[in-house]
């Protein structure tokens, strides 16, 4: 059905926040080592974990795998989203302070504006809530066990076990590197505001995350992009109230910050994918329309096998995505392309 637009509005965007810690980082880590199934996808090899699981005392590592069998990394993250700690005392500080159901409240996840009544139901203990919490969140992978532990475990038990294993991490492997991570994120840090005053909001979420579109949602006022090394190369999505979480990887540039030449992986993986003739002519198709395989295959006159290899070298610079089972161009990131490397050679 065609459709008239006659309103002059024009469609709200969200606000872009920028913040960095290195109690993010610590809660982070947790959340990695204990993500047993994800844990070889990380830049850093299986190598590096079992060596730092190897160096923990006995107790630390229990707590470890009581995290890894509820979750409770993500207590510690919905924790940290409810003021700017300035150090680890400030946030186990805050942690005691809570009430029973205050505490299960905010280590309930965000489900959204609509169902904070019930988030303060089952934080409460009424079993119908949590019954409703876990039944709006099955298709997450583990919400559902997650609520019900939440609301089920003793207040002082889960205070407990969260200051435990945040103190237990930071002091065993972020104080090692306290400084040199707190250079690395604050370097990221000043880097993404220095480019976001050079893009509209859409634009620097994708260019920041390195190629997710976000879209504005209802509800969602705005975005908090948090710079993080240990989870590299993944991208963390989360909710809370009125604000979309990406907790990004930081760029390669801001690990050797006193380094000056090393350029963006993505700005260089761009380059690589443009400085090719076929990949050329593919860009300049998909910059007319969206094409499908075997439109492309067909204007080229080339192999579909040599296509698609092309094609994965697009998508791995972030250049090309799939919609709707044809590939289209992101006009953003080549829109960016000038900027960025004038952030490279003027760094």
């Amino acid at each position: 059905m065609d459709v008239l637009h006659f309103t002059s509005r024009k469609r709200e965007t969200y606000h872009i926040q920028l913040e960095y810690s290195l109690l993010w980082e610590c809660a982070l880590g947790i959340a990695a080592i204990t993500n047993t199934p994800m844990i070889h996808t990380l830049e850093k090899p299986s190598s590096y974990w079992r060596n730092i699981k190897r160096s923990l005392s006995e107790e630390l590592v229990v707590q470890l795998d009581f995290v890894e069998k509820n979750n409770t990394w993500k207590a510690l993250l919905q924790l940290l989203h409810q003021e700017r700690f300035s150090d680890l005392l400030e946030f186990t500080s805050y942690i005691e302070k809570q009430s029973d159901n205050e505490l299960k409240f905010i280590c309930l996840p965000y489900i959204g504006a609509n169902y904070q009544t019930i988030r303060s139901k089952a934080a409460s203990g009424e079993k119908l809530a949590i019954n409703e919490m876990k039944q709006l969140t099955n298709g997450n992978a583990f919400f559902p066990q997650y609520i019900e532990f939440i609301c089920q475990t003793d207040p002082s038990f889960l205070k407990e076990h969260l200051i435990h294993v945040m103190k237990g991490w930071y002091e065993a492997v972020i104080k090692k590197e306290e400084e040199n991570l707190h250079v690395i994120l604050q370097t990221d840090y000043h880097m993404k505001k220095q480019m976001a005053e050079k893009m509209t909001p859409e634009e620097f979420v994708s260019w920041t995350t390195g190629g997710v579109a976000y879209l504005p949602e209802p509800n969602v006022s705005n975005v908090l992009l948090i710079p993080q090394f240990v989870y590299r190369p993944w991208n963390i999505e989360a909710d809370i109230e009125d604000t979309k979480v990406f907790y990004y990887p930081i760029a390669n540039e801001s690990i050797t910050p006193d380094d000056r030449y090393t350029p963006n992986n993505f700005l260089v993986l761009k380059h690589k994918a443009l400085g090719d003739e076929v990949r050329m002519r593919m860009v300049k198709l998909l910059f007319e329309k969206d094409r499908t395989l075997q439109d492309i295959t067909a204007q080229l006159n080339i192999g579909k096998s040599t296509i698609h290899h092309h094609l994965k070298i697009l998508r791995s610079a972030k250049l090309v995505k799939i919609v709707d089972s044809k590939y289209s161009l992101k006009r953003d990131m080549i829109d960016f392309l000038p900027e960025e490397l004038n952030l490279y050679l003027t760094k």
